[in-house]
């Protein structure tokens, strides 16, 4: 790996970790996810161009499948339905939300991802762009040739992080149940992408893996 951490890792030290945090963990009676916690040093948030945001596909899904809503009309809309979109709005419905802080930031709050074709972008920045902002939920833009189902599909097995107060990331990477060499394949994925989105003068220092309700295990 070429990334800007700490010292270099490998994919063993990786499996090692998960391992490890695997076999401490106690067995609870529902299953836990695997989740992953990374700190970053050198990362001034106070400037506005420093702060994180990153959408990563995961090569083997998270722990739960993603939610995603989408902001559309007409054809869009029905492609989306189709396609398995958790919720579809209108801009009607959209529009009719204006002003109403309360239902917008549960909405905000309901769906992991959003998604919006490029005419709706304008009303959703109006609208619901103060909630969406900072939860680093700003709508990814669905092109009109685009392939809705591949653009579902991947926001539903990917993870977001949002650094903007604390520099530091915690992302689930899978659960329990899952082999260690796919959440080690998760793992290496989120690292790989937040590293190199990471400005200069910055770096991954300390990288944890622990179960829900386990101990955390510190790989680098």
């Amino acid at each position: 790996m070429s990334m800007k951490l700490l010292r270099q890792i490998s994919v063993e030290d990786i499996k090692k970790g998960i391992e490890e945090a695997l076999n401490k963990s106690k067995k609870r009676n529902f299953r836990q996810s695997v989740d992953l916690i990374l700190s970053i040093d050198g990362l001034d948030l106070k400037r506005p161009e420093n702060r994180v945001r990153l959408v990563i596909r995961l090569p083997y899904g998270p722990s739960k499948e993603r939610s995603v809503a989408v902001f559309a009309d007409g054809v869009m809309a029905e492609r989306s339905r189709e396609a398995g979109a958790d919720k579809v709005i209108t801009e009607k419905e959209l529009m009719n939300l204006l002003g109403q802080k309360r239902e917008i930031k549960k909405l905000a709050n309901k769906y992991n991802f959003f998604a919006a074709e490029p005419k709706m972008m304008a009303h959703v920045g109006r609208v619901m762009g103060f909630a969406l902002g900072p939860r680093g939920k700003i709508p990814q833009i669905i092109p009109p040739n685009a392939d809705i189902n591949k653009v579902l599909s991947d926001l539903k097995r990917s993870v977001l992080i949002n650094i903007r107060n604390n520099p530091m990331a915690s992302v689930s990477i899978g659960h329990e149940d899952m082999s260690i060499d796919e959440l080690a394949a998760n793992a290496k994925a989120v690292i790989e992408a937040l590293s190199n989105k990471l400005p200069e003068k910055s770096y991954i220092k300390n990288i944890y893996v622990k179960t829900t309700m386990g101990p955390s295990i510190r790989i680098l």
